[in-house]
């Protein structure tokens, strides 16, 4: 409750870094927000390109089935990587400055998720032109996407905090970040494994499995979100944050030395 007061106490901070994240991010760059499009586009047509037997010769529609789960993917990544590193980034106004160290946080989280909000039309025209009709559990997307952030918020209090005090942590995140992409029905299908097998089992129970599901279902497949998963990724969520709200508070008072 206290972090939920001080949010509201500072939220003209939170707003103010807000708007910094998203317009410093491709400031100086001739096509601005737009490559928050460009980017995940062009990496889409990469793997459209690179794997043309993987799935395309037994899915229909392979190219809105990567859009559909790429851009939640890169929602997730520029969370996760914007997170962990923001506490080192603001060294210099963390020394000289008192307010919420958590805002840094929730405006990396809050940023990405409005970056997302904007790329969702670029995924609806694709799911039109492959002639996939829209349904109205398309109103399901933002319950998704703010389990999503919740998600990544959780995350990004932890590892944020211990960035400060371990160096190699970035290299880490990365790495595992890489491991999960793959371990991510993103660019394959989950059916592609026998249905008892080891490989099977960890796919599909991880979350972010859960989570393309559930965006996959209301974009592309015109269902409800698997409320199962939604809730379990839902539980998963408050845990992190809870998690990292500990972690943060234990380590938050040392980082003015650290830094």
């Amino acid at each position: 409750m206290q972090t939920l007061r001080e949010f509201y106490e500072y939220r003209e901070l939170l707003k103010t870094n807000v708007r910094k994240d998203i317009r410093g991010r491709y400031k100086g760059s001739i096509l601005g927000m737009l490559w928050s499009f460009i980017n995940p586009l062009l990496q889409v047509f990469v793997y459209y390109l690179v794997f043309p037997y993987l799935m395309r010769g037994s899915m229909e529609n392979f190219l809105v089935f990567l859009i559909t789960a790429f851009f939640p993917w890169n929602f997730f990544l520029a969370s996760i990587n914007g997170a962990t590193g923001c506490i080192k980034a603001n060294a210099g106004i963390i020394k000289k400055v008192y307010f919420p160290r958590k805002i840094l946080i929730l405006s990396q989280v809050i940023s990405n998720l409005i970056n997302f909000f904007f790329a969702v039309p670029i995924i609806l025209i694709f799911v039109v032109i492959f002639q996939i009709p829209l349904t109205w559990n398309l109103i399901f997307l933002p319950l998704i996407a703010v389990v999503e952030a919740l998600l990544c918020y959780g995350c990004g209090l932890i590892l944020s905090a211990i960035n400060v005090y371990v160096q190699d942590v970035e290299n880490l995140v990365q790495f595992f970040l890489n491991l999960l992409f793959y371990g991510t029905p993103i660019i394959y299908s989950l059916d592609m494994f026998p249905s008892g097998s080891m490989l099977y089992f960890l796919v599909s129970h991880n979350p972010m499995t859960l989570l393309m599901n559930c965006y996959r279902n209301v974009m592309m497949y015109g269902t409800m979100p698997e409320w199962g998963s939604l809730a379990v990724l839902l539980l998963i969520s408050f845990v992190l944050i809870m998690m990292g709200n500990w972690v943060f508070d234990k380590l938050q008072k040392g980082f003015a030395e650290e830094l």
